[in-house]
């Protein structure tokens, strides 16, 4: 039974969560790196596989034991218990009265974990993610189950509260209390709310430079028409490790070294003129680039985005390493200076403004990067999960690098990409992703 066929998922319980304590009944003021983020709530998801095919009426994601897990994280993560609301006068802010977490239950009788495979779709998000009505609502879970035994876990967390570090903490935490029953995780990485850590400057600054690595305009369109398609790609380790030989070795990282290959595929494939500017953007965490750093459990957006340019017939034919060296090098310039002016920038020339709508043009491409981060292998008590997936990736031009090994392949160091493109070109795109693998392979042996 296909995923594409149009089963249902049942509904049988809705409720909110709330702190199982006492939260502070504050505004939570929201800086401009968490004001440039999407007003979209991330979707995501975890499969589970029961090794028995016990039911949950047996234990397996017992329903009560993870309420109460999640009461006792919000007590300490007590933002994502909030609604998203203004403080008057049109600047958004979380409003922390323990208001509570979306807790969905819902069950299948037709699905089950082996039908999916890891591709987003607008399908997985309707099924498995809570539909967050009304959309202040900060955070959503979902707990499905399936026929087979097993169990899909649905997130959605509003990106003005978190990004993808900060959403990794919090589902760590809670996985790590239903697990254990204490608050050890807690204790050990407590979460830090001064969002004044990253107040802009007094008076703001902007450097000379900055300008030429941060991108403070996305350059949205109107949507095009064009139908576009959700596909992921298994990157293996060996393919791997030859791209990055011919990138210059242990010298440039995976993320270098991979998007320096998709973006020239994208362009060759993509319908651009050959003298027209193609951008590259992508965001870099600032945690460890401020002095002195921010907070080990800092709980926000603390991510810039930063880009690299160049005409679409130059980077179709600049040679695969000088692209993953310039990729290297606009990662190593953010430091101290270029995120302050960043802030700084938003703060003076956008203060007012709204991220904008619609869709990237052709000659933009967005990669955005999870690879290593610690959240494909949420245990809540019942084992790791069998796939963890962003559910939906519905804009054109952006790419999702993620940890390949919780497909199931076996296949250590793998990297599973996720691309949002033309339909058109899904399958050119393809064919050169691999080519260039199986030539850099053959020609190593």
């Amino acid at each position: 039974m296909g995923v594409e066929e149009e089963e249902e998922v049942r509904v049988v319980e809705s409720s909110l969560v709330a702190a199982s304590d006492e939260t502070p009944p504050k505004s939570l003021w929201l800086s401009q790196l968490d004001l440039k983020a999407t007003r979209r709530h991330t979707p995501l998801l975890w499969f589970y596989r029961s090794g028995d095919g016990v039911q949950a009426t047996d234990g397996f994601f017992n329903v009560t034991r993870l309420k109460a897990a999640l009461a006792k994280a919000l007590v300490t993560f007590y933002p994502l218990a909030g609604r998203i609301g203004d403080d008057g006068d049109g600047r958004a802010e979380v409003n922390c009265g323990n208001q509570g977490v979306l807790f969905v239950v819902a069950r299948s009788e037709d699905l089950t974990v082996a039908d999916f495979h890891g591709r987003p779709s607008s399908k997985l998000r309707r099924l498995f993610v809570p539909r967050m009505e009304p959309p202040s609502i900060v955070c959503g879970v979902q707990l499905t189950f399936f026929k087979c035994g097993g169990v899909a876990i649905g997130l959605a967390v509003h990106h003005f509260v978190v990004d993808g570090s900060s959403t990794s903490h919090f589902t760590r935490t809670w996985a790590a209390i239903s697990r254990t029953g204490d608050m050890s995780a807690v204790e050990a990485e407590p979460p830090c709310h001064d969002r004044f850590l990253l107040r802009p400057r007094s008076p703001p600054a902007v450097h000379p430079d900055a300008l030429s690595v941060f991108c403070p305009m996305v350059n949205l369109c109107e949507s095009s028409g064009v139908p576009l398609r959700s596909e992921a790609f298994l990157v293996s380790k060996d393919q791997l490790e030859a791209l990055k030989q011919a990138c210059g070795g242990r010298a440039v990282s995976t993320f270098c070294a991979l998007t320096a290959h998709i973006w020239k595929c994208v362009s060759a494939t993509r319908p651009m003129p050959p003298d027209a500017t193609t951008r590259l953007t992508f965001p870099v965490s600032i945690r460890r680039k401020l002095a002195p750093p921010l907070p080990t459990g800092y709980f926000g957006n603390a991510v810039i985005r930063v880009g690299v340019t160049s005409e679409v017939r130059g980077i179709v034919s600049e040679e695969l390493s000088s692209v993953a060296s310039r990729i290297k090098g606009t990662i190593g310039r953010v430091d101290d200076e270029l995120v302050w002016s960043a802030i700084d920038y938003f703060e003076l020339a956008e203060r007012d403004s709204r991220p904008a709508q619609g869709s990237l043009p052709t000659t933009e491409l967005r990669v955005v990067s999870w690879l290593g981060m610690p959240i494909y292998d949420t245990d809540f008590g019942w084992g790791k999960p069998v796939m963890m997936m962003r559910a939906e990736s519905e804009r054109g031009g952006r790419v999702y690098m993620m940890d390949g090994d919780g497909d199931g392949d076996g296949d250590g160091g793998s990297v599973r990409i996720i691309v949002c493109l033309e339909a058109t070109i899904i399958k050119d795109f393809h064919d050169m992703l691999y080519a260039k693998f199986s030539d850099l392979i053959r020609s190593s042996l």
